[in-house]
């Protein structure tokens, strides 16, 4: 069977990675606990020129747990998490875990509407959130069964002299938050851990539900894709089984938010659990990632494309010896093979003995679950599955399992495989469905085809989604909101192809009768789009359409706009190219 085949090549490639692990038994602050007790003085973490050790790291955390006992937060309770990559996100999501709770990752950028929906979604009572968004919390708390909004600053893990260039700087941004809100500030949460002396720490299984992780749907509505301590210590256990050059000790550059599976799974857990040092970077710009490579000499380095193509941009990295890097990891999104052999150049012509090695995987996987060999890729390939992980292609939708070399839709069963989406019985019946082997396949809706060797070809999304920037964006849930503007009739989202981003968001409307399009009206929906959109997400343009093109059904046909687009797109820069080689052609005549 070809999911057997998909196995074998690790042991040909690398002969001392096994086709199956034995799997740590704990929770995933467990994991890092028995970490910490072999190297209490390794550096967990660094944050802007301050350092953490593992032992340090438990005690913040346990410190932080028995804060969370003193206000309430009792087992099986979810906390809302909205963080950038912050010693306060580590603290908090660990802690969650001791105590028995359920990490709510959310991105804290999410528009207002987005925030509300993930906390009664979850039914979260308690949040964490930086002080700059505390108005949108603010602002739907009174929607929510929210009682505690702990407000945590940047500046509070600064060191002092880092800390006063940031109030002169970023700080000076931040709008103050009233003196009799109704939140907790993170330095008096700490201050309550005092209050709470024992029982702090649940006794939790590796399969008992630790974080919601959320996905796009079908329908419209985000999906909370709900994952164990099992799938993320297993993921941990499997990155490191894949990378035997790794070391106790070496650093990964974590510039992959901590509310995506990639960034808190690999870039977060992974390292923290075997032993790793993380590198926290809270705001990736391509200048900051660049500076840190360098600065850190770090090991590990992973991200999505667009971060790569930024940092062929990058001055800084002119002269940058790159010789430390031991792996480089791309994933969020397919990674060209031109703009794969620019970087790898770009790593060679920078001392590095490397190469980036592209993976796959979804959030219902927290992350990657197939990665490329260290020692032998194969063009246009996204690897080989993990180990103990199984990949099979067949015909879309069914259990008919196709040859090598033909195409069809990609199935995953593994340790990291989620336990459900929450509250969604349906759609996790749809997507998890057990086969005559005994395995739990996931229907991804991607396309793909796999080789005689086991390795695995992405070919496309069965399913719409637009990846901007590494960010998976879905446009039902954007026409929905489009679509419930009161002078619109009729939505269609489309991803755009973008130098930088790889897409961007176009948005295409048809108004109801009598509503007459302008630049002003234009401006109104962009305006309404920001409550309830996330930033990433946002429609850099719309347009008016009296009608759209349809199916045969009658449903809007939304490739029609994205070929009519793409002409659009091609006649621009044909008539861009044909006014610069005359303007060229112009010059010498005007020298003359």
């Amino acid at each position: 069977m070809a999911e057997i085949t998909a196995k074998a090549p690790w042991k040909d490639q690398l002969g001392d990675i096994p086709f199956s692990l034995e799997y740590f038994e704990g929770t995933m602050f467990d994991a890092v606990e028995k970490i910490a007790k072999e190297y209490p003085n390794n550096i967990a973490f660094d944050f802007m020129g301050r350092a953490v050790t593992y032992s340090r790291l438990v005690q913040n955390i346990e410190t932080c747990a028995k804060a969370l006992k003193t206000i309430g937060v009792r087992e099986g309770d979810c906390v809302t998490i909205a963080l950038p990559n912050c010693p306060q996100a580590l603290y908090m999501f660990y802690a969650v875990n001791m105590v028995g709770g359920i990490a709510n990752m959310i991105h804290p950028l999410s528009a207002e509407k987005e925030i509300e929906f993930y906390l009664n979604f979850s039914n979260s009572v308690t949040a964490i959130t930086l002080d700059q968004f505390y108005s949108k919390f603010e602002r739907i708390r009174k929607n929510t069964k929210v009682v505690n909004i702990i407000i945590a600053s940047i500046k509070d893990e600064l060191s002092k002299p880092i800390k006063f260039g940031y109030m002169l700087t970023e700080g000076r941004k931040i709008q103050k938050i009233p003196k009799d809100a109704p939140i907790i500030s993170w330095e008096r949460f700490i201050s309550l851990s005092q209050s709470c002396f024992y029982n702090y720490r649940v006794q939790r299984t590796s399969n008992d539900p630790a974080v919601i992780l959320y996905s796009g749907g079908s329908t419209g509505t985000p999906k909370g894709i709900q994952l164990s301590n099992r799938n993320f210590n297993a993921l941990g256990q499997q990155v490191l089984a894949t990378n035997p050059m790794f070391r106790i000790g070496d650093r990964m550059l974590a510039a992959m938010p901590v509310f995506h599976g990639f960034g808190l799974g690999v870039c977060i857990h992974t390292m923290l659990s075997q032993g790793g040092r993380c590198i926290l970077i809270p705001r990736f710009t391509p200048d900051s990632y660049a500076k840190q490579i360098t600065k850190y000499r770090c090991n590990f380095i992973a991200g999505v494309p667009t971060l790569f193509e930024a940092l062929l941009r990058t001055k800084s990295m002119k002269n940058a010896d790159l010789s430390c890097l031991k792996g480089v990891f791309s994933g969020g999104d397919s990674l060209s093979i031109e703009l794969k052999k620019k970087f790898d150049k770009f790593l060679y012509d920078h001392s590095a003995v490397i190469q980036v090695r592209e993976g796959y995987g979804l959030t219902e996987t927290v992350t990657a679950c197939c990665l490329t060999p260290p020692n032998r890729a194969k063009e246009g390939s996204i690897g080989l599955p993990f180990p103990d992980t199984y990949i099979k292609i067949v015909e879309p939708g069914t259990e008919k399992e196709l040859p090598f070399g033909e195409e069809g839709e990609i199935l995953l069963a593994g340790p990291t495989v989620m336990m459900e989406y929450r509250n969604n019985p349906e759609e996790t019946a749809q997507t998890i469905r057990e086969h005559a082997d005994g395995l739990k396949w996931v229907y991804t809706g991607d396309l793909g085809v796999m080789d005689n060797e086991g390795y695995v070809y992405f070919k496309g999304r069965a399913k719409r989604m637009i990846i901007a920037s590494g960010y998976n964006v879905y446009p039902a849930q954007i026409e929905n909101i489009l679509d419930s503007y009161e002078k619109i009739q009729m939505s269609c989202v489309i991803g755009v192809p973008d130098p930088y981003r790889m897409q961007k968001v176009k948005a295409f409307v048809t108004l109801k009768p009598g509503i007459v399009a302008s630049d002003e009206l234009k401006k109104d929906i962009l305006d309404f789009c920001r409550i309830h959109i996330a930033k990433y997400a946002m429609p850099y343009d719309i347009e008016f359409r009296t009608e759209m093109p349809k199916t045969l059904v009658g449903k809007v046909n939304f490739r029609i706009l994205e070929q009519q687009e793409l002409e659009k797109i091609a006649k621009e820069e044909a008539e861009a190219k044909a006014a610069a080689e005359a303007a060229a052609a112009e010059e010498p005549k005007k020298k003359k």
